[in-house]
């Protein structure tokens, strides 16, 4: 724990767990954004004004003719009517509404508890800040993207942001777990493994973000193979040796849907390990992974054959933070007893 003051530590969990739910929830709002493609609709940065919403008729058709001048709007929503267009107003302002909340409720707290408690708070914490700051740069680095010359933003970009939020996540829930009491001993497990299983997670975020921006999930509705082939049939293998093989949407589909098995090839390896150790204290953590995978898992599927219903990809999207919870958690108890040794 980073202090002996029971008080503080409990102030500070709490202060935690709202973060880790507000984030979670910025995620959760941030995939319906990019589902219902409501991402570009309010095309200007707005960084110190926007808070309140179109409250005039005048106010309402000046939002609309500046996304008229996007290329989404002339090649793709033409037809558009100004109340189909509040809708994804709605989405997108909403979005950073939620932003905005994520960064006061980082910076409020931590300014208060810098001041009361001293200066180590701010150095322990002031990364999440710091991280929340440069997330909101590149939502806007991502959004400018799709302002010029396409109809998406880019998928690319879609991934730094989307990937910088679970890290930001990942960094709140690990200080969270170090504030807690919880001690494991006789422990045995392949640390490199763990960190190795974690790793593959985040690159499937990554590979998942850019299925998301190129719409690759609704190229091919089936499986397990895509179309009449394992491999994309409109895809020569000699492409997967290409640099710029995650520009072709077959081959992002493809790499995301083997880069699964992988994990979950890894997973297996790790779960002989857990109940192969004779500390049972294990295998419940493992057994949640795996349910987490196996859901993951069943979603994916489901999000492939439905051709990316909404409620399928935005519960694959938000059971991926559970599994990156489950992981950290697991991969916390471990290195516990690997800082005694």
């Amino acid at each position: 724990m980073y202090s002996l003051n029971n008080s503080l530590n409990h102030q500070l969990k709490i202060w935690l767990i709202i973060l880790l739910l507000l984030i979670t929830l910025i995620i959760l709002v941030g995939g319906l954004t990019r589902l219902t493609d409501s991402g570009l609709s309010i095309t200007t940065w707005e960084l110190f004004v926007g808070f309140l919403p179109p409250l005039t008729d005048e106010k309402w058709i000046t939002y609309f003719n500046l996304y008229k001048t996007i290329p989404e709007y002339s090649e793709q929503n033409s037809d558009m009517t100004l109340n189909q267009f509040k809708v994804i107003f709605w989405w997108e302002w909403f979005h950073r509404q939620l932003g905005r909340l994520v960064g006061l409720s980082v910076l409020l707290p931590l300014i208060y508890f810098t001041i009361k408690h001293g200066f180590w708070v701010l150095k322990k914490y002031g990364i999440i800040f710091f991280l929340v700051c440069l997330q909101g740069f590149f939502g806007w680095y991502m959004v400018s993207s799709g302002l010029v010359n396409r109809v998406d933003v880019s998928h690319y970009r879609l991934s730094i942001h989307l990937v910088t939020a679970f890290i930001i996540l990942s960094i709140v829930f690990w200080n969270f777990l170090q504030l807690t009491n919880l001690k494991i001993n006789q422990i045995s497990i392949k640390i490199y493994s763990i960190k190795l299983f974690l790793f593959l997670l985040f690159l499937q975020l990554i590979i998942g973000a850019f299925v998301s921006g190129m719409d690759a999930g609704m190229i091919y509705n089936t499986w397990p193979l895509m179309g009449s082939s394992y491999f994309p049939d409109d895809t020569n293998l000699i492409e997967l040796l290409n640099v710029t093989l995650f520009d072709n949407p077959s081959i992002v589909q493809f790499i995301h849907r083997n880069l699964a098995y992988l994990i979950v090839l890894i997973y297996i390896y790790l779960l002989i390990l857990v109940f192969m150790d004779r500390n049972k204290i294990f295998r419940k953590p493992i057994l949640v992974i795996g349910i987490c995978l196996l859901l993951q898992v069943i979603l994916g599927i489901l999000t492939i054959l439905s051709g990316v219903k909404i409620i399928y990809a935005s519960l694959h999207q938000i059971n991926s933070v559970l599994i990156i919870f489950s992981t950290l958690y697991f991969l916390y108890i471990s290195k516990y007893k690997e800082k005694i040794n």
